[in-house]
């Protein structure tokens, strides 16, 4: 009887183990020791894709006044002179939406100053299209998981998508980093040089965001609501050889001088409509014999033409290199 009872109490306790054993294998699906975005995590191992979702999502954020939260994503029609228009309309064009979905973000993209009183502060309206864009992304990857997603934005669009690939990058965003296939951040008032992949003619200049960060009292006067947060403090983590920086010289978005100088002229320069700041779409200084246009869809283009079919290939392709300018 006593040697039944120790048996039994042996097979006991190998069943706690191997019980207490699959639970820290199992527990919210990632093996300890794995890091949130490695190949093999929990995105790379889900359910199967559902025929109707897209390969790629192709996710694009508008600068500021080229938005609106009532816009169609699919079909933006706000603002028809929109810069990131000129990029999601030919890969519309190129791509069935049953392989490749286009989604504009639609957002209040406002910048209140003193002279529109009555916008929507930067604050507020950055925040708002953070949430949506990251509503966006959390919604598709839970109905379709294997879709890999291309962000890219323009400006006011550039600081929101760049905000969220940081997140993404370092482990703690709403998808996972092996589900993002590239990052380019067009004019990105948080754009720090040597974090991500410079492209284009090369700018000396930082962020508008870092230039004017200890400066914070006196843009207030000029643009209530606009804080300016400095650089990012983790850079983009995973995501940093897929996430790209394009910024043309002497925009002052994107390539503003470091130190105090005069902080009201500088917060001023941040409402008003800079000649090169507005001209992507057409600028050859960016990238020289090309566009930025022309270099974003070319971009996109090669990330969705190596993207796997989901339905034979459940781990992300990651593709890092530059592909040349059209």
């Amino acid at each position: 009887m006593k040697k039944t009872l120790t048996v039994l109490a042996v097979i006991i306790v190998v069943g706690l183990i191997a019980v207490g054993t699959w639970r820290w294998v199992n527990d919210e699906g990632v093996i300890p020791g794995q890091e949130p975005g490695e190949p093999g995590g929990p995105a790379a191992t889900g359910p199967a894709q559902p025929d109707w979702c897209p390969a790629v999502e192709v996710i694009a954020a508008p600068g500021t006044w080229e938005s609106s939260p009532t816009d169609d994503p699919i079909n933006p029609s706000f603002n028809p002179n929109s810069f990131m228009l000129t990029v999601t309309r030919p890969l519309q064009d190129r791509y069935p939406a049953d392989r490749v979905k286009v989604w504009t973000l639609p957002y209040t993209a406002q910048f209140r100053n003193i002279n529109a009183d009555q916008e929507m502060t930067y604050d507020e309206s950055r925040s708002e299209g953070t949430s949506s864009l990251e509503n966006e992304l959390r919604v598709t990857h839970r109905d379709c998981p294997l879709t890999d997603f291309i962000m890219t934005g323009f400006s006011q669009g550039a600081v929101i998508v760049g905000d969220i690939a940081s997140e993404i990058g370092n482990g703690h965003g709403a998808v996972p980093a092996e589900r993002v296939r590239g990052v380019a951040l067009v004019a990105d008032g948080r754009r720090e040089p040597g974090v991500g992949q410079a492209v284009g003619n090369p700018v000396s200049g930082v962020g508008a965001e870092i230039s004017l960060e200890l400066l914070n009292p006196a843009v207030q006067l000029v643009t209530p609501g606009a804080t300016m947060r400095g650089p990012r403090d983790s850079g983009f983590g995973a995501l940093d050889d897929r996430t790209f920086q394009i910024c043309a010289p002497d925009d002052h978005i994107c390539d503003a001088p470091l130190g105090v100088g005069n902080a009201v002229e500088r917060a001023q320069g941040l409402i008003e409509n800079n000649g090169v700041h507005a001209r992507y779409a057409t600028n050859p200084n960016v990238f020289p014999g090309s566009t930025t246009s022309r270099w974003l869809v070319g971009w996109a283009s090669d990330l969705i033409d190596r993207a796997p079919d989901p339905g034979q290939a459940p781990a992300s392709g990651v593709v890092t290199s530059v592909p040349p300018v059209p």
